[in-house]
């Protein structure tokens, strides 16, 4: 039997999110790709073409905005923008004012645009306004500042200059540039909060898994005071190596052979309370060695098969651990042959909010989720009396 641990709705939001904001920037750039056909075709070139070159070039600019709206995106996003509506000058701006400037008559008009940049936000509707300026080698003579919203609020405008005289045409392409842009700040917003999810998972699954391993690898170590002294001093230079590693500070993501190498101190200490009921087998490919991987992704698997497989069982037991090259993936998986479980008990509801003593695998679940997709969920095959294997894929990114 086989199932996928539920996500729960507190993580699903943020992707939730995502996807309605990318959804709805699907639709936008369909209708600017539709403006730029209609408004402003170069030479030589097909619709299919066109429609090519504008479905490339705002995928450029998504990317360019996927910081959200601040000095440095402006100015990576503007040339894109540009490209995509024309125009002798393009402008960015946030509630302060005008964030980076594209194109000619920046020195002449900067104080013009800020203001109409700030109607456009105040008012929250498109606004337009001729150019003066007695500068003949100026050729900027009108502008139209469309404002930007993030989450239901305003924070900010996309302005065009052109030379010529506005057109309906050339507003409706900047107003349907400008929802896009918007869509881009969202997903930006869902981004940056999905990642935050995975760093608040990451803080509580330390504080969950150690008081478990704490005492019972404080108690394994006492065993062994009196009688091995010296097995008792590396158990605990061990136990301080683990847990340096468990808590340390820095970045979301570790190579696979950092979280391989922490698990061999875990299961050296395990070993010490099991003896030889606890067999390990690993099965490492090479090449998958410095694939990045989260932070803490297979020791709560290692643990959870330990605590729930193997104390139980009587005799011998084996954990398998396996992490093969899949093309684009990684393979990890961690099996036991111990107890197992009924599979039916891991069907929960995503709105329980209780998922009981497999809390720590739920939120790897939840972690792998929100990084890379549904997709990428744990999968769990279990029976009673058999043993369960739990399995994830991750793509083979290298740090």
């Amino acid at each position: 039997m086989s199932g996928f641990l539920p996500p729960g709705l507190a993580a699903a939001t943020p992707m939730l999110l995502a996807g309605a904001a990318m959804a709805l920037g699907l639709v936008v750039l369909c209708l600017v790709v539709v403006m730029i056909v209609r408004c402003r075709r170069p030479p030589k070139l097909t619709e299919r073409e066109l429609g090519h070159q504008v479905l490339h070039t705002a995928s450029l600019l998504a990317t360019a905005l996927r910081g959200g709206l601040t000095q440095a995106t402006a100015q990576r996003a503007l040339p894109y923008v540009a490209t995509l509506l024309g125009g002798e000058a393009v402008a960015l701006a946030d509630r302060d004012g005008v964030l980076a400037w594209y194109g000619t008559g920046e020195s002449e008009h900067a104080t013009a645009v800020a203001s109409l940049c700030a109607a456009a936000a105040t008012h929250n509707r498109t606004k337009t306004a001729k150019l003066s300026c007695p500068d003949r080698r100026c050729p900027l003579t009108a502008a139209v500042a469309v404002p930007l919203e993030r989450s239901g609020r305003t924070v900010g405008a996309l302005v065009v200059g052109v030379s010529a005289q506005l057109n309906d045409g050339l507003t409706l392409a900047v107003e349907e540039a400008a929802r896009w842009i918007s869509a881009q700040l969202g997903f930006a917003d869902a981004d940056r909060q999905a990642k935050a999810l995975a760093r608040a998972e990451v803080r509580a699954l330390r504080a969950q898994i150690s008081p478990h391993f704490v005492y019972n690898a404080l108690s394994a170590i006492a065993s062994f005071v009196r009688t091995d002294p010296d097995r008792a001093r590396e158990l605990i230079e061990e136990f301080a190596e683990f847990t340096r590693y468990s808590f340390r500070s820095h970045g979301d993501f570790t190579t696979l052979a950092e979280e391989l190498r922490s698990i061999d101190r875990y299961l050296l200490i395990e070993r010490a309370r099991f003896g030889r009921r606890l067999q390990v087998r690993m099965q490492v490919a090479p090449q998958v060695l410095g694939v990045a991987v989260p932070f803490l992704c297979l020791q709560p698997l290692v643990e959870n098969a330990i605590r729930h497989g193997l104390s139980a069982k009587r005799g011998i037991g084996t954990i398998t651990i396996i992490a093969s090259d899949d093309g684009t993936d990684c393979l990890l998986s961690v099996e036991d042959d111990g107890v197992g479980m009924n599979a039916a008990e891991l069907d929960l509801p995503d709105t329980s909010g209780d998922i009981g003593d497999h809390v720590g695998m739920a939120n790897v679940d939840i972690r792998l989720r929100s990084m890379y997709g549904d997709g990428y969920g744990l999968r769990i095959d279990t029976a009673l009396g058999v043993g369960t294997r739990v399995s994830m894929r991750v793509p083979r990114g290298q740090l």
